[in-house]
């Protein structure tokens, strides 16, 4: 009868491993690699969302901007048409009379006889920008707001911004040389009623001047929440990621310890204990302090 042949455990050991003794021996290396790639989006989501701060305090400081245009410019209106009730009412200012200005050019006629101004463009938007704006205006909820502007990307909010400032600048561009033919007009004609028909162009100017530079500020408040949108957004998902990452960290704590007492090795049970150590402080400084 054959004798039963015994292999040594020496020999054993050196036996290539099974399939599921590969998989704990790479989960280690694996789990490293993931959790060092979920730190990276961590701090990369963080770092957006930093940017997104501060570009919604620049957007803010613009339409603060903006803001103060718009009051500055119904302001001077405000006082254009006081001045000429306040004048008139004293009797020393008569209404401008039909035909007063005739031989002038037909806009600096319509300007001094009816205090016309030309017709700003038309600033055509997005529905959807469209329907931000008038609940930004109308002060609906913050919540309906935000599930609006989440439909906008910034790239159409910047497009809408340049048309709003592109529409300013033209109806700047009509009415300069307008402005500065009256403006020379009064030099020469310096009669109550060349007077009278100067203040009320110019009050109609500064009233069409401020809402153009209200269209602009609605449209950077828009910009300005949905860069916050933007930052809160990069902010969560920076948090999650870092969760992420500690859940990796802790399977790399748990295929360690399994190694460690698959193969009673020493220094796999010190990574291992370290790892563990590193977690809990951790868990301490995030709980504590």
């Amino acid at each position: 009868m054959a004798a039963k042949i015994q292999i040594p455990e020496e020999l054993k050991a050196d036996l290539p491993q099974t399939k599921w003794g590969k998989i704990l021996s790479a989960t280690p290396i694996i789990m490293t690699v993931i959790a060092t790639a979920l730190a990276g989006l961590a701090s990369s989501e963080m770092t957006r969302a930093q940017y997104a701060r501060s570009l919604a305090a620049q957007q803010q400081s613009k339409a603060g901007d903006q803001w103060g245009y718009f009051q500055a410019k119904k302001l001077r209106a405000a006082m254009q048409h006081s001045t000429l009730d306040l004048l008139q009412g004293l009797g020393q200012m008569q209404p401008t009379s039909p035909g007063k200005f005739a031989g002038q050019p037909p806009a600096i006629q319509a300007a001094l006889e009816n205090g016309r101004v030309p017709d700003a463009p038309a600033l055509a938007l997005d529905p959807k920008i469209k329907a931000a704006l008038d609940a930004v205006e109308s002060t609906r909820s913050e919540g309906e707001a935000a599930t609006l502007l989440a439909t906008i990307t910034p790239e159409q909010l910047q497009a809408s911004l340049v048309a709003a400032k592109d529409r300013a600048l033209s109806f700047d561009a009509m009415v300069s040389p307008i402005s500065s033919a009256i403006d020379k007009l009064e030099k020469d004609q310096p009669s109550p009623q060349f007077i009278a028909a100067h203040l009320r162009y110019h009050a109609a100017r500064y009233e069409a001047e401020s809402r153009l530079n209200q269209a602009i500020a609605n449209i950077y408040e828009l910009l300005v929440r949905k860069s916050n949108l933007l930052a809160e957004r990069h902010h969560k998902r920076s948090g999650r990621f870092f969760f992420g990452m500690l859940a990796a960290q802790l399977a790399v704590i748990i295929a360690t310890f399994a190694i460690a007492a698959r193969k009673r090795n020493f220094l796999w049970s010190v990574a291992a204990v370290a790892g563990a150590g590193a977690v809990a402080f951790s868990a301490y400084v995030f709980l504590y302090l």
